[in-house]
């Protein structure tokens, strides 16, 4: 199965497929969710700001979007 969040999508496009990742995003201190960069920084430029393995957050992401379906 086609991971549904990859690297190169919009922090603000993630946010809209399911609100459950807010939390996700924010306890791995990615606090960008209401910043305005979040309406157009993918989710692997915002790792990089803020120090984090993109590929480990894409992962994280994934694991809950596949329970939350």
């Amino acid at each position: 199965m086609e991971p549904k969040i990859k690297k190169d999508m919009i922090i603000s496009e993630i946010i809209q497929l399911d609100s459950g990742l807010i939390p996700i995003l924010m306890n791995s201190g990615m606090h960008c969710i209401t910043c305005p960069a979040s309406l157009g920084e993918t989710l692997e430029e915002a790792a990089y700001v803020h120090g984090l393995d993109a590929d480990d957050l894409c992962e994280m992401l994934n694991e809950y979007m596949a329970v939350a379906e």
